[in-house]
């Protein structure tokens, strides 16, 4: 059976108040037992008194003198409120009974030696009796006293409260039930304008927020989290488009080139040599297209997280050196030198496929926008723990660093004068670091070159 959330609610906090409810009543109906059956014992040990306090011995015999006891009206009734006494001796011979008994009489342990208390009937009347046996002054026993009062009373009183928990138990939880369900769609109330409120956003109006509740309570925490989520579901879409916008741009660029140089070409008969020379420009072109194509699986990949990490230990100087050996003619054609600062012990916990990457696409970058014989200098610091790769450009200014790794940015002015690229290389690296625990920092000012500083996690926070 499916409920509503309210109708749950409410059946639950009923079932527990069902519970709750029986508890109670029971604890009600057994006090109530208790104090019934306390005060009718209570009578009757009173009477005992009164009976043994007149009863004579001789011997290990009983005389029974006629007193003023044995005449009041309690032990001659039957209908109101009687009181029964029955006297036997040792031998279960009947020595006296009140006149209220009649021909009746009780049944009794004769060996019994405590008092003890217990139910039973005579003319169909339930009553409660107590035995008690008589002792003389040598405490040997004498004989049994039975003695019987009425448990009329008590029984149409515990007969009633019985009807009374039996009728207001399913009235008290019906009502419950009812409080319970108002209660829980009020309560409620707020969630529900939450849910008309989100089915109407979708990607055309992302920007729209759901309504803050004016306690700050539980409901006002789940719209504050939701509309979180929207602002970063707004955010990825909006970057999603750019990206769109970005890469057509990035894509287009090179094709326009390629379909420019090939009208050029048609236009008429040229030289052997020109036709070679506009063919390696498309090459050139084509090799941009496909560097900007495998940067962007390799993104997709990385942000999917298919890409497997093998974490191993790295030794920094040999890995730094087969980088820039790549990067060899690149230098050579830019008359720049490169130093490295990395003890040959050094070492760190990466992926060294991925750490290649890392170092491969900031020497890549620390080239492009280096000083024409200028530097490049890659340096270990053991006590930061970090890497560090400088170069002696232009330099970043600090409005332009915090968007240095997004996609396809790619800062103006004279560190992007002239300059060949994809916008995508910092922000492959940005992601690989993410993975590996490596923290990236930028350091630059706008005339002093940058320097991008990798910091490693300790191998023991990595195991």
């Amino acid at each position: 059976m499916k409920l509503r959330f309210r109708d749950r609610i409410a059946l639950f906090n009923t079932l527990a108040a069902a519970v709750a409810t029986l508890l109670v009543f029971l604890v009600v109906y057994g006090v109530v037992y208790y104090s019934a059956f306390h005060h009718l014992d209570q009578d009757i040990l009173n009477e005992q008194e009164e009976v043994v306090a007149n009863l004579h011995w001789k011997g290990d015999s009983l005389i029974i003198n006629r007193m003023p006891e044995w005449d009041e009206n309690e032990h001659k009734q039957v209908e109101v409120n009687p009181t029964f006494l029955q006297i036997v001796d040792q031998s279960g011979h009947l020595v006296f009974r009140s006149a209220n008994l009649q021909s009746e009489h009780f049944l009794f342990h004769p060996s019994l030696e405590q008092p003890s208390f217990l139910n039973s009937q005579i003319n169909g009347k339930r009553i409660r009796l107590g035995q008690f046996p008589i002792r003389n002054d040598s405490m040997q026993i004498l004989g049994q006293l039975t003695i019987g009062v009425s448990q009329e009373e008590s029984a149409i009183v515990l007969n009633n409260l019985r009807i009374t928990l039996l009728i207001a138990f399913p009235l008290v939880l019906l009502v419950l039930y009812l409080a319970t369900s108002l209660a829980a769609a009020k309560g409620i109330a707020p969630v529900q304008q939450l849910i008309r409120a989100s089915t109407g956003i979708d990607d055309s109006n992302i920007e729209r927020r759901l309504p803050l509740p004016g306690h700050k309570d539980e409901i006002y925490l789940l719209a504050k989290a939701i509309n979180e989520l929207l602002e970063r579901i707004e955010a990825g879409i909006n970057r999603e488009k750019q990206f769109t916008a970005d890469a057509s741009h990035e894509l287009r660029t090179p094709l326009s080139a390629i379909r420019g140089t090939l009208e050029v070409l048609i236009r008429r008969q040229r030289e052997p040599g020109h036709y070679e020379e506009k063919i390696r420009q498309v090459i050139l072109e084509v090799d941009r297209m496909n560097q900007l194509l495998n940067q962007l699986l390799q993104l997709a990949r990385l942000e999917t997280h298919t890409t497997p990490l093998q974490y191993e230990t790295v030794y920094l100087a040999p890995l730094a050196g087969e980088v820039l050996n790549t990067w060899q003619q690149a230098l050579a054609e830019k008359k720049m030198q490169f130093s490295l600062h990395i003890p040959e012990d050094a070492f760190v916990q990466a992926d060294r496929g991925f750490l290649s990457i890392i170092l491969d696409n900031l020497a890549s970058n620390a080239i492009k926008y280096g000083q024409p014989g200028g530097k490049l200098a890659i340096t270990w610091d053991p006590a930061r723990q970090s890497l560090d790769v400088k170069d002696d450009g232009p330099g970043i200014s600090p409005d332009q660093q915090p968007f240095l790794f997004d996609r396809f940015y790619r800062a103006d002015a004279s560190r992007n004068s002239n300059v060949q690229g994809t916008g995508l290389g910092l922000s492959i690296v940005k992601k690989l670091a993410a993975l590996q625990h490596i923290r990236i920092e930028v350091i630059s000012s706008d005339k002093d070159g940058a320097t991008f500083r990798l910091y490693f996690s300790s191998p023991a926070s990595l195991s």
